[in-house]
């Protein structure tokens, strides 16, 4: 089986997974695996599937530059440019770009701080923290709608072969070594996002419940 081949499958079979969440709302987000390194290339989403249906127009193969490879009617994502970024720059083998309602929450609420921090969480050890009352952080950046300044902005946030970026109102973008590990941080990332939402709403809950009394 050839390398593009598994690598299809791979990125496939991620697709169904996250599908299967229900995180590709309204044909949204968009993911990418590598296939070669020299030259660079890369399968990416086609832009404007049903993410929730496989097919054998899922993904195209592109460039270095966020290109078609091959002759093709499909077009790339409209933010291919973003995981350039992110095969140029580190040695990352695959970037998942999801829009949920708790990374647009999060995103909104804490995007003049530019980033929200998360402390003591054992699901901090899956993005390969493990000291005892570990923080870590993500970046929140500014959505321009052109997407070489998006993807300009987005490059200053990307170091390290595995990571993390929140856009503003425009979701999450992660990276790992392959597929495996790029799933692993996004589903670390969307758990701390979602429980630090549930949290807020019991504390206000609670604090409303004692103003009542």
């Amino acid at each position: 089986m050839s390398i593009q081949i598994l690598r299809w499958n791979e990125l496939a079979d991620v697709k169904d997974e996250l599908a299967g969440r229900d995180w590709f709302f309204g044909t949204s987000g968009n993911l990418s695996i590598k296939v070669t390194d020299d030259p660079l290339t890369f399968f990416v989403s086609a832009s404007g599937k049903d993410k929730r249906k496989r097919t054998q127009e899922d993904f195209l193969l592109v460039n270095d530059a966020g290109e078609a490879v091959e002759r093709t009617h499909l077009k790339p994502s409209a933010e291919t440019l973003l995981h350039v970024e992110v095969y140029g720059k580190t040695n990352a083998g695959c970037s998942l770009h999801v829009h949920t309602v708790d990374n647009n929450v999060i995103s909104e609420l804490y995007a003049d701080q530019k980033e929200i921090v998360f402390t003591g969480q054992e699901i901090i050890k899956a993005l390969g923290v493990w000291e005892e009352d570990a923080s870590v952080s993500i970046p929140i950046m500014r959505n321009h709608a052109d997407i070489p300044k998006l993807a300009r902005e987005f490059a200053k946030h990307v170091y390290g072969d595995s990571g993390a970026v929140l856009i503003q109102n425009h979701g999450i973008t992660v990276w790992g070594k392959n597929a495996f590990e790029a799933k692993k941080q996004l589903e670390a990332w969307e758990f701390l996002f979602s429980y630090h939402l549930k949290l807020l709403s019991v504390k206000n809950s609670n604090i409303v419940s004692l103003q009542v009394q």
